[in-house]
Parts: C-alpha cells; sequence; structure tokens
C-alpha cells in the first residue's frame, strides 16, 4: 500500500505560511475596526438617547469576541501534523465554521426577537437624535467595506473559517441598516420601519447562519466531494501506466483540503514491488494535479474485491499451500518451494513453482510431476493451476 470539495468558488492554492499570515492579518484589521465602531456607538448612542444604537455596538463587540477565536483556530489549524493529530489540525477551523455559524444565527434570531417587540410596543419608542443616524450610516459604511475586503482575502485562501467571519460582519452591517432605517423612520414618523426591516434582515442573517453551520458540519461528518470533484480525482487515477481498474474511491474533506481513499486494480501476476510503484505513481500524480487534496492513500488490488465473485472465502495462508503443493508433487527430494507465487484470484490459487533444471530437465521425471498435477487439479478444492517452470539462476 502506498500513501497518497462541493463545488467551491476558490481559484487557487494558497501555501500553509501564507494562509496563517493573510488570515491574521485581517482578523487584526478587523478587530481594530470593530474596536473602533464599537467605541464611536457607544458615545454617540448614549448622546443621542438611541437604544438602537447602543445595542448595536454590543452587537459589534461580540465581533470583537467572534474575530478572537478566529484569530486563535487560524493559528491552531496551521500546525503541522503531529501524534495525536496525524491527519493536521483542519478540523479546528472547521470547528470554528460550526461556531460562527451558529452565532451568526443567533445574531439574526436575536434581531428578529428585538423587532417583535418593537412592533408590540410601539407607542414607547424613544426618541432620538439626528446624530445616531449619522453614527449608524458610518457603521454601515464601515462593516460593509469590512464584509467586502474579508471576503475577498477569504476565497483568495481558500478558508470557510474566514469567509463565514466575513459573513458575520456583513451581518453586523446588515445591523446596522436596520439601525439607520429605525432612526430614518423615527425621524420621519414611521416608527414602524424600524421593526418590519429588521424581520426581513434577521431572517436573512439566520439562513446564512444555518448554511454556514450546516455546510461545517457535513465535513465533520466526512460528507464526500462534489461529483465533479471525485470525477477529476477518478480521472487523474486511472491515467497512470500499470492501473486496469479503480473502484471504492472515497473522499472527505479536511478543513480547507481534502482526503482521497483508493482501491486500485492492477495485473495479478505483477510483483508487489511493481504494485507498489503503480500505487505510488497514481499518488504523486494525484496530488499534483490536485493541489486541495492533503493526502491520497491507495490500496493495490488484483482483482476487483466489491465483485462477490472474487472473494478468496477461507483459502489458506502460504505455509499450508506450500505443504499441500509438495503432496500433490509427491518427490521426497524437491527444494524448499520458497520461491513459489501464489495467485489467490477467483475464490482459488494459481502456483507458479520454480525448479532448478536438473529436476525437469529429465523427461521421465518431469512427465511423472505432470501427470500428477493433472490428475490432482481435477477436483482440488484450492487450486485451480499449477505451473511449473525451470529456475536458471541463480540456483
Amino acid at each position: 500500500m502506498a500513501r497518497e470539495h462541493a463545488h467551491s468558488p476558490f481559484q487557487s492554492a494558497p501555501t500553509d505560511t501564507h494562509r496563517l499570515r493573510e488570515g491574521s492579518r485581517i482578523t487584526w484589521i478587523s478587530i481594530a475596526v470593530n474596536v473602533l465602531l464599537t467605541a464611536m456607538q457607544l458615545v454617540v448612542g448614549w448622546i443621542a438617547h438611541s437604544q438602537s444604537l447602543i445595542a448595536d455596538a454590543m452587537h459589534t463587540l461580540s465581533d470583537i469576541v467572534a474575530d478572537g477565536f478566529v484569530l486563535y483556530a487560524n493559528n491552531k489549524s496551521a500546525e503541522a501534523a503531529d501524534e495525536s493529530h496525524p491527519y493536521g489540525h483542519g478540523r479546528i477551523e472547521t470547528a470554528a465554521s460550526l461556531l460562527l455559524g451558529a452565532l451568526l444565527a443567533s445574531t439574526g434570531a436575536g434581531i428578529l426577537i428585538s423587532a417583535v417587540g418593537r412592533l408590540q410596543n410601539l407607542d414607547n419608542l424613544p426618541a432620538v437624535g439626528v446624530a445616531a443616524m449619522w453614527a449608524a450610516l458610518a457603521t454601515l459604511a464601515g462593516k460593509e467595506g469590512l464584509f467586502r475586503y474579508m471576503l475577498k482575502v477569504a476565497e483568495r485562501l481558500r478558508s470557510p473559517m474566514l469567509v463565514a467571519n466575513a459573513w458575520h460582519a456583513r451581518a453586523d452591517a446588515l445591523s446596522s441598516l436596520v439601525v439607520a432605517a429605525g432612526i430614518g423612520g423615527a425621524l420621519a414618523g414611521f416608527p414602524f420601519a424600524d421593526a418590519a426591516a429588521a424581520i426581513v434582515v434577521g431572517a436573512m442573517i439566520v439562513k446564512a447562519g444555518v448554511q454556514f453551520a450546516w455546510d461545517a458540519l457535513r465535513e465533520l461528518v466526512d460528507t464526500g466531494l462534489s461529483a465533479d470533484e471525485v470525477a477529476r480525482i477518478r480521472e487523474s487515477i486511472e491515467a497512470v501506466p500499470g492501473v486496469v481498474g479503480l473502484h471504492e474511491l472515497r473522499t472527505r474533506r479536511m478543513g480547507h483540503k481534502a482526503l482521497v481513499d483508493a482501491h486500485i486494480q492492477v495485473n495479478p501476476r505483477i510483483s508487489v514491488s511493481e504494485g507498489h510503484l503503480i500505487a505510488e505513481t497514481a499518488r504523486i500524480r494525484t496530488l499534483s494535479a490536485h493541489p486541495d487534496i492533503l493526502d491520497v492513500l491507495v490500496h493495490v488490488d488484483a482483482e476487483n474485491d466489491l465483485d462477490p465473485a472474487t472473494w478468496p472465502g477461507k483459502l489458506p495462508d502460504r505455509q499450508m499451500l506450500i505443504e499441500h503443493l509438495r503432496s500433490l508433487l509427491g518427490e521426497d527430494d524437491l527444494p524448499d518451494l520458497e520461491d513459489t507465487v501464489f495467485h489467490y484470484l477467483g475464490r482459488q490459487v494459481e502456483a507458479d513453482v520454480f525448479l532448478n533444471t536438473t529436476i525437469l530437465a529429465d523427461p521421465e521425471r518431469a512427465g511423472r510431476l505432470r501427470a500428477r498435477l493433472t490428475k490432482a487439479l481435477a477436483d482440488d478444492p484450492w487450486f485451480r493451476s499449477i505451473s511449473l517452470n525451470c529456475k536458471i539462476a541463480p540456483y
């Protein structure tokens, strides 16, 4: 044996070092922007008597917490494989995507609940100052710009976790839009506008969060790659010289990478070392052709082991076959027969026996051996065929 996603919008495969550096950089930028916006919202919200702006500041503050979590997960997922995590730490990024998706959905649910509460208490909405509108618009512009920048970088880095965090910034931008609409409606004499817009935006945020969480959950339960990606991987493996069949091709995600298992069928009469070479060639070529793949495990089969007709059943091991073969040959002075090659094919065994030329050079003895084997193979439970070959060198 040799060791070797669904449609993705990502176009390149950056190195892990580049992903770590860029992912950390945009996350720190997000933290800095959120700290500034939170401070501004709290000050202006208090001065302008805007409870919605203060609430939005608390929402922005939650983004800072989320960014800190993403920063930790981004660094942790880039760590090299170790004894406890032989495939690396990519799934930490997946777990972070799941939690961020849940946070996004919770944010949307909070907006929905708040909007319903406002609809039920329209008469008690506080009057707000014009400064609150300017603060809300500034927050909206800052959050939308941050979202677009983060999403562009996240897609280039092929990081679902960073994509989820970018959309979390969009969720905050949309909540700021709700605040701006509410303030504008209040200033224009339509206090219900804030709650109506909040219900629509809250539903959109919940949908986005559930989708992110669902995608991460699918990865955690080892959902395979898309049919198109699997087909491309199949083509790469089947194009390797020596591969005569491919079955049981399995895939799963590992963070921004993928893992592949494949059973290849080779000529059943080649050597183990040649079969290993074919498998290693298939592994290397697949990794070269598909940068998104982290590792490929190639299992070598002499025949399609998914076909019940090829299952070996309860065939004996090598030592038992050697003893049985010696009894069929019926010669006391034969060598140890350790050079014999057994082919376990189609529920029976084919044997290639290699003997010294002095044995088969005797026509009478060779004829006697052939006669014994012909008679024995008529109803032998294990052997389908036995071929006698001359061993010229070494003796």
